[in-house]
């Protein structure tokens, strides 16, 4: 049996990684992993501070104001990104996968070659998330995830950069899927 095919998205907030690596997930039929989420809920359990979490996902929770506040400082602590590698790589044990985040490519997996980094310009993303009703300082969440010490946010060497502005989810993530099925030979 070969080994799991990954396909890595990388990008700022509001980029599209999430929606795309959804779309593109479902389509193949791969595991979509949410990186995101995962450091969402440590976060979100560290302001807890005595809450288990225990087998509970708080889906709500991780997404208020209070907890998108503290990921990026929690994702900053070489601790934690080391803790959450070994977690993120493991999840090749459900095979194929869509995984998105901030150094999928760059750190996580930087040996698949299906590595992408979606982008839009500043004032796109900011409306994405205006419309959405997120309150959410993009520039000073860019700058800290883009300048943190331990696996910034940056382009993985052979990452294909995806602009995305103008498109709709499903025209972004059918350019993926086409650029990954002519490199597997599909």
């Amino acid at each position: 049996m070969s080994d799991p095919i990954v396909i890595a998205i990388d990008g700022p907030s509001a980029s599209g990684k999430s929606t795309n690596a959804k779309i593109i997930a479902t389509a193949l039929d791969y595991a979509y992993v949410d990186t995101g989420a995962m450091y969402r809920t440590l976060a979100w359990h560290a302001l807890q501070q005595s809450v288990e979490v225990g087998g509970y996902f708080p889906e709500v929770e991780i997404r208020t104001e209070e907890t998108s506040a503290a990921v990026s400082h929690v994702a900053s602590v070489p601790f934690v990104r080391d803790w959450m590698k070994e977690r993120q790589r493991s999840c090749v044990q459900f095979g194929n996968l869509v995984m998105e985040g901030r150094d999928i490519g760059s750190n996580i997996f930087p040996e698949t070659p299906h590595k992408f980094y979606m982008d839009a310009a500043a004032a796109v993303r900011q409306a994405r998330r205006d419309a959405d009703g997120v309150q959410d300082n993009l520039a000073a969440r860019d700058q800290r995830d883009s300048t943190r010490a331990a696996s910034p946010l940056k382009v993985a060497e052979g990452a294909t950069i995806i602009n995305n502005a103008g498109e709709t989810p499903e025209q972004t993530s059918a350019r993926i899927m086409d650029l990954v099925k002519k490199a597997l030979g599909d």
